[in-house]
């Protein structure tokens, strides 16, 4: 295990494989963790990855995040086609398996802990070991399956997270469940709070029995990859900070939307979109 030296607390830890994106533009840095890491350190916090990815790419962009890394020959490896009928993804390579348990014990003590499975990565695992303030998951990774032609597919639910879930506040879109209402219901129910984010139709979120949509701030969009991660994780930091999953669904919204305007990393916010949606209230 690749461990960075002296490693100290952090304020967010994201659990999940760094990938490499295919895209026509080339291969690109990826992944539900990378997007998630960089985001949380432009919004000014304390960041770790717990991860295992090769050495296909480098990772400059990621200085300044202390990186847990289990060593891999190749990093996972996906494929996206965005096409008018929603997104084709393929899966090449997969990484190393995360085991919870290889963690500091100081990391285990973040403020939030981001679970963020690309490919059935994260072991299951007693969240009970866990003493974040947040225990927020991404599940899509652990909600997919994948043929011999590498395509992936959705499978909708996985018994071995259930425990997880119960203890965690949970961001998935509507596609990672191929738009199924009652596999949606099902989270709900699973769920101290879920956030379901729809793309162009904005996002709703399921807390405390009731549920609200929050429309998408209308925008130009260049590419949505990561917009999701971004959105997730700008929810958990803002959940953190006012204790109000409506405002922090708020404030996702907005930031998600702006980081579609841009391509690959270059969405992550920047500090002047972070003060707006800070401020701004939509009618």
């Amino acid at each position: 295990m690749d461990i960075v030296a002296h490693a100290t607390t952090v304020d967010y830890l994201v659990i999940g494989h760094i990938t490499i994106d295919n895209t026509a533009q080339g291969q690109m840095v990826g992944g539900t963790a990378a997007y998630a890491a960089l985001n949380a350190r432009q919004h000014g916090l304390r960041v770790g990855i717990f991860t295992s990815y090769g050495n296909e790419l480098p990772l400059d962009a990621l200085q300044g995040i202390q990186i847990i890394n289990i060593p891999t020959s190749t990093s996972s490896t996906f494929e996206n086609v965005y096409t008018e009928t929603g997104r084709v993804q393929k899966i090449w390579n997969v990484a190393s398996e995360l085991n919870i348990g290889d963690l500091p014990d100081a990391w285990k003590r973040a403020k939030i802990i981001h679970l963020a499975p690309v490919a059935n990565e994260i072991l299951p695992f007693d969240p009970a070991v866990i003493k974040a303030d947040i225990l927020g998951v991404t599940p899509q990774g652990w909600l997919r399956k994948w043929d011999d032609d590498h395509a992936i597919h959705s499978s909708h639910w996985n018994p071995d997270i259930e425990q997880i879930l119960q203890a965690s506040v949970a961001v998935l879109s509507s596609e990672d469940l191929e738009h199924d209402e009652s596999s949606i219901e099902h989270f709900a129910h699973s769920c101290k709070i879920l956030n379901v984010t729809e793309g162009v139709n904005g996002s709703r979120l399921y807390w405390n029995g009731d549920i609200r949509k929050f429309p998408a701030r209308v925008v130009s969009e260049t590419d949505p990859t990561g917009a999701g991660d971004i959105f997730a994780s700008s929810f958990f930091i803002r959940l953190l900070a006012t204790r109000d999953p409506w405002e922090a669904a708020r404030y996702a919204n907005q930031l998600a939307a702006f980081s579609v305007t841009r391509r690959g990393m270059q969405s992550i916010p920047t500090t002047e979109e972070i003060r707006l949606a800070l401020v701004e209230v939509l009618s």
